[in-house]
């Protein structure tokens, strides 16, 4: 495994981290895709999460040396903390999460995350599924419209990042949101965040430009996710003519982790084996010749051209 500094924390992370979503027929996200609403739900458990399948590809994770996890909703934290609990991991690992209903769209204006006796409370009961002490990496993942609204809102949330670290129920906050780049700027600029959650990947190029270098000047973490854009990168490989999807998924992430200001990409994987694949690029995590050939044929298809092309 390779590891990387996250940030100026002193804390050095595995360049690949595992996703918590858990999949079922068709490579459906769980509990997304079958109750959007319920799933976003704070205190709203799904059955049948943390099976054997599960426990095998965090036992897998482990064994591969990875040490950082990104947990969204209540299901996959709640079967975390009962994995881990059984698995009793030999060293250090690292969870990030979020603060359920108040991220996002979940709460009009996220009024919800700039209050503290609700957010601490939140804290509180993450750490309850969690069946840990310490939130390793919380996530303020807010809206342009939270700015909008409240003047003061950074400031809140700058509060409340310092007040939750002071308690000791946080170590570290992320900066997060799906307004676009301006309201990352803001985020990042602030200097109230250790590390930025963002899509990275080859459609989403402009991220290098307009907010990588500004994550670097400020001595930031960054965790990429979405590495294939919940599968529609594979879409453009086949048209590539590239159909073995282990071999771009391998490429794909190699384009990712070959730029050295990402600390860490999240993968969702829906087996072992499939996790196995992905860290299997760190033997050899440069580009080959025939791997940035296939690369430049997805660039040019149609498809990406006229779809993700920035």
């Amino acid at each position: 495994m390779l590891y990387r500094e996250y940030g100026k924390t002193g804390v050095k992370v595995s360049v690949i981290g595992l996703g918590g979503h858990e999949f079922g027929n068709g490579g459906m996200i769980r509990a997304f895709g079958e109750n959007q609403k319920l799933a976003v739900t704070p205190g709203h458990i799904f059955a049948g999460f943390g099976g054997e399948n599960r426990e095998e590809i965090v036992k897998k994770a482990l064994d591969l040396g990875i040490n950082i996890f990104d947990l969204t909703i209540d299901s996959e934290k709640e079967a975390m903390g009962r994995i881990l609990k059984k698995l009793k991991p030999a060293n250090d690992i690292i969870l990030q999460t979020r603060p359920e209903g108040m991220v996002y769209t979940y709460d009009p204006a996220n009024r919800k995350m700039a209050d503290y006796t609700l957010l601490r409370e939140e804290a509180i009961r993450i750490l309850t599924l969690l069946e840990r002490e310490t939130i390793d990496i919380f996530n303020f993942a807010f809206m342009k419209e939270a700015l909008e609204a409240d003047a003061d809102y950074l400031d809140k949330i700058a509060y409340n990042i310092k007040k939750l670290k002071k308690e000791g129920l946080i170590r570290f906050a992320s900066a997060d949101t799906f307004s676009g780049d301006e309201t990352y700027l803001k985020q990042i600029r602030s200097g109230h965040f250790d590390s930025v959650f963002i899509n990275y990947n080859i459609n989403e190029q402009h991220v290098e430009s307009k907010i990588l270098q500004v994550v670097k000047e400020k001595g930031m973490g960054l965790v990429s996710r979405v590495a294939f854009r919940k599968g529609r990168i594979f879409k453009i490989a086949e048209e590539a003519g590239i159909d073995d999807r282990n071999y771009a998924a391998r490429i794909l992430l190699k384009w990712i982790i070959n730029n050295e200001l990402v600390t860490t990409i999240i993968v969702g994987v829906s087996d072992k084996s499939m996790l196995q694949n992905n860290v299997d690029i760190l033997q050899n995590p440069a580009l080959s010749d025939e791997e940035q050939h296939s690369l430049d044929k997805i660039f040019n298809t149609p498809m990406y051209m006229t779809e993700f092309q920035n």
